[in-house]
């Protein structure tokens, strides 16, 4: 079973590097700071390594742990959470390979199994819920800290548990966190609901540009690189734009572009009943979940917006 080798490479490993995808969202931190927590709660030497982490999860335990850069390449083991392409490592792939035994832990149906070891269960609706397993057979005490890293994982890739994907286990896991003292109202709150004054400047210039095609089922807007530096962003100070207009009633597809310091456009796409998102992205090299994925487009605004709506109208019904 691959689960007991997992727990075999990490009981015997001593320096361990934990790796996330670019642009990690509160799964990706909830998950690297989770286990962080166990590996210490075990007495391991860890490095969780997220170059830029956006302050919104600044919160959570231990994330003043995280590093920008390792202390080496030659780690014992590393351990590569909620992404699903080792192109997606935070351009930090070297310490993945240049550890002695690779691993991935993920729910993304797009993985491409790059680890030695690859747990990859896509019907789970977070990293943080898998990761639940592993702790239990690793025997690693769940505790408040380590439940709030876990919950917060959860709750932003369920959307708040109101996505198709969540299953009855879920609420199981969140109910024992409950009952262990994790204030699950609150970590909702903070990643959920609670939105800085420059968001809120920023989610305005993208609803007055949304535009709604083909009989309005697609929802479109874009921010450009000259927006986002005059409202001196933070770090996923955009995220949440791309739900806007997934909640639109008789949307079926959002898609949001976001200008990057190269010029390209960093895409995020969302459905809600019957498109499966993931396979668009996955025409412009990208990849992410049925109902939440995207990719990266090297070309001028309007070119990458045609380019996107011709795919994207194949798939409507």
């Amino acid at each position: 079973m691959i689960l007991d080798n997992i727990i075999d490479e990490i009981k015997k490993a001593e320096d361990i590097v934990l790796l996330t995808h670019e642009t990690p969202d509160g799964d990706a931190i909830g998950s690297s700071l989770a286990l962080y927590g166990a590996l210490k709660q075990l007495g391991k030497n860890v490095d969780v390594i997220i170059p830029e982490c956006p302050s919104l999860f600044q919160f959570l335990p231990w994330y003043k742990e995280i590093k920008k850069e390792g202390k080496n390449n030659r780690y014992n083991l590393a351990i590569a959470l909620d992404c699903s392409d080792i192109k997606r490592l935070n351009g930090f792939a070297k310490y993945f390979e240049g550890a002695k035994i690779k691993m991935v832990i993920d729910h993304h149906g797009s993985n491409t199994m790059f680890g030695d070891y690859n747990f990859v269960n896509p019907a789970s609706p977070a990293c943080c819920q898998i990761l639940v397993t592993v702790l239990e057979y690793l025997g690693a005490k769940i505790d408040k800290k380590i439940g709030e890293c876990i919950a917060t994982g959860i709750i932003t890739d369920t959307g708040g548990f109101k996505y198709s994907t969540i299953k009855a286990e879920t609420f199981e896991f969140v109910a024992e966190l409950l009952n262990d003292g994790v204030n699950i109202s609150d970590i909702y709150r903070k990643v959920m609901q609670l939105i800085s004054k420059k968001q809120f400047e920023l989610r305005k210039i993208a609803i007055n540009r949304m535009e709604f095609l083909e009989d309005g089922k697609i929802a479109f807007t874009y921010i450009t690189k000259k927006e986002q530096e005059d409202l001196k962003l933070d770090i996923g100070e955009h995220e949440g734009i791309v739900e806007l207009g997934r909640d639109v009633a008789g949307v079926e597809i959002s898609i949001f572009m976001r200008e990057q310091a190269d010029n390209s456009y960093k895409i995020s796409f969302r459905s809600n009943d019957y498109v499966n998102v993931s396979d668009i992205c996955l025409m412009f090299g990208g990849g992410g979940h049925p109902r939440a994925a995207g990719c990266t487009i090297n070309l001028p605004l309007e070119q990458a917006k045609e380019k996107l709506l011709s795919q994207t109208r194949m798939y409507l019904k």
